[in-house]
């Protein structure tokens, strides 16, 4: 069985879904889930972000159990048991079924770094660190402090 995250971790999860929702919900842009929330990719692809966006444009691939299509969010925060699955599986799979924005937040160096899906791949839109305001090309006008993110207990 893998242990569960680290309060850190699950504190990062909080503050980026409750961010996210506070700009996704009162635009009406979609839907914000967090782990655990089950995304099929493929018939043998099954995954769970730490925290995903489904926009409303996109709304069909909801269904009453879990998401069944790459979402265009998927956000990950690392762990020591979870670097190599999100770095390299999880994004593979995730350029692969078209996830159009993907971020990997990492708890020990205090960053977020934002990729955009560019052919079958990913490109860094930019690295933001604790004292920078991420924004999103994904979601413009998004605007999310990360000093209050990346606030230790």
């Amino acid at each position: 069985m893998t242990p569960a995250p680290l309060l850190f971790h699950q504190l990062i999860v909080v503050r980026l879904t409750t961010a996210l929702s506070n700009f996704v919900v009162p635009n009406r842009l979609g839907h914000v889930f967090a782990a655990p929330c089950d995304v099929r990719l493929s018939d043998f692809d099954v995954v769970q972000p730490d925290v995903l966006f489904v926009s409303a444009e996109r709304k069909a691939i909801l269904t009453r159990e879990l998401v069944d299509a790459g979402p265009d969010l998927c956000v990950e925060v690392l762990s020591p048991s979870s670097v190599k699955r999100d770095t390299a599986l999880k994004s593979a799979l995730y350029a692969k079924h078209r996830v159009r924005e993907f971020w990997l937040a990492d708890p020990d160096a205090k960053t977020i770094t934002v990729l955009v899906r560019r052919g079958e791949g990913w490109s860094e839109y930019r690295a933001f660190g604790a004292e920078d305001t991420l924004d999103s090309p994904l979601l413009p006008g998004l605007s999310i402090l990360l000093g209050p993110v990346f606030e230790e207990i």
